[in-house]
């Protein structure tokens, strides 16, 4: 049974690109082996996180992340059945938000920065749906 999660946190003080930089590789060195696909934003000190995958590997994953000190205020954003992944093609690919029209933002939301915490899991999710079609996300590939 494949599933979908989705989750917001907001960073520690101590999170810096080489703290991201670190998370990212670890994330694509793991996942794959537990079947986790996925997609993160991070920006203006907040993640913006889809994990893919297997029920139980979802789960544990989620669990580890909620826990993790490099953040705080984590919430459950959307958690459903899938019949298929929306996010295969990446162990863990991250935004391009250099690359990304502030326009694009301002669609889903009503200003033109990232805040899941404003917007329904149901909006974080399109506006991840459509940061794929523009291929605004990086690291391609598991």
């Amino acid at each position: 049974m494949l599933v979908r999660l989705m989750y917001a946190s907001r960073a520690a003080d101590s999170v810096d690109q080489d703290t991201l930089a670190a998370i990212l590789k670890k994330s694509k060195a793991n996942n794959p082996g537990i079947g986790v696909t996925g997609v993160l934003c991070f920006s203006g000190g907040i993640f913006l996180q889809v994990l893919e995958g297997g029920r139980s590997p979802v789960s544990a994953l989620y669990n580890r992340i909620a826990n993790d000190p490099r953040h705080h205020d984590v919430v459950l954003l959307s958690y459903e059945e899938i019949g298929e992944r929306s996010f295969a093609s990446w162990s863990m690919g991250q935004v391009n938000l250099n690359r990304l029209n502030p326009g694009l933002l301002l669609k889903y939301s009503e200003r033109p920065e990232l805040d899941p915490y404003a917007v329904s899991g149901q909006v974080s999710l399109a506006l991840f749906n459509e940061l794929v079609a523009t291929a605004s996300i990086m690291g391609q590939g598991c």
